[in-house]
């Protein structure tokens, strides 16, 4: 029996949760796991931004956070040049690739472990709180295997070249407070606090403007491509005339919190 990516609906609050879910295995990412985290989160995208969540929090089920990939799918497709591309280029990539282009604030709740694939999903969210028995890295120079480029190149975002040369080429794990110290996370817990900060977090979001965390994540995107375009420049100002715009401006003046409520 495979792993599984549980969906929990957001409350009143806002917040959903997405679970890595791979019992007896320390959550480590199957094949079927990839492909359901493309689908939820292209799903996710797709939504109209009034019935979308306004947070998303990722995490592992059973105090882990994902221990890498699923080893015992290796054999079969890790010896073929072609299945293995295909593995990396249109399974792998495209997972990420859908949290990387989704515009709603995600946050990992990180317990545990959180090597290789789990280090990956991690680096495509936006906020990272960890416990402090948490471990970070990538291991596979003792599998024998270099990381995909595409892989590599999302934890460059995240991670520091060095480092990155310290993980992959000594298959170094780094404890929470290193990953701290190197920017990887941004908040080191004791473990039995990361979900309720992680949740407090995810809830301090939600209560903002949901478009103004939209084109945010919208426009660092587009700066990590080399952009704003003229053409994106121009579209950024179209939240002018908009309700939130308005809510937040009149709620300053009013001395009152803001009420971005849904439509």
């Amino acid at each position: 029996m495979g792993g599984a990516v549980q969906w929990l609906e957001a409350g009143a609050s806002g917040v959903a949760r997405v679970t890595l879910s791979n019992p007896g295995k320390l959550n480590a990412i199957d094949i079927g796991m990839w492909r359901e985290l493309r689908a939820l989160f292209k799903r996710l995208q797709s939504l109209n931004a009034d019935a979308a969540p306004r947070a998303v929090i990722v995490c592992g089920a059973g105090g882990q956070f994902a221990s890498g990939g699923d080893i015992v799918e290796f054999a079969n497709f890790r010896f073929d040049e072609e299945a293995l591309h295909d593995f990396h280029e249109n399974t792998v990539a495209p997972a990420l690739q859908s949290l990387l282009d989704c515009d709603i604030p995600m946050l990992a709740q990180i317990d545990g472990a959180c090597i290789g694939g789990g280090l990956e999903i991690a680096a495509c969210c936006d906020i990272r709180v960890c416990g402090e028995s948490s471990r970070f890295g990538a291991p596979i120079a003792k599998l024998g295997f270099p990381m995909a480029p595409g892989e590599l190149e999302r934890l460059s975002k995240v991670f520091a070249a060095t480092v990155l040369r310290e993980m992959l080429l000594e298959a170094r794990l780094f404890h929470a407070h290193e990953a701290l110290r190197v920017g990887a996370v941004h908040a080191v817990v004791a473990d039995a606090d990361v979900a309720s900060t992680t949740l407090q977090r995810a809830e301090r979001i939600a209560a903002l403007s949901p478009q103004a965390a939209r084109i945010n994540k919208r426009t660092l995107r587009q700066i990590a491509a080399g952009g704003p375009t003229a053409t994106e420049r121009r579209a950024h100002f179209g939240y002018a005339d908009s309700a939130e715009h308005r809510e937040g401006i009149a709620a300053f003046i009013d001395k009152r919190p803001p009420r971005f409520q849904r439509a």
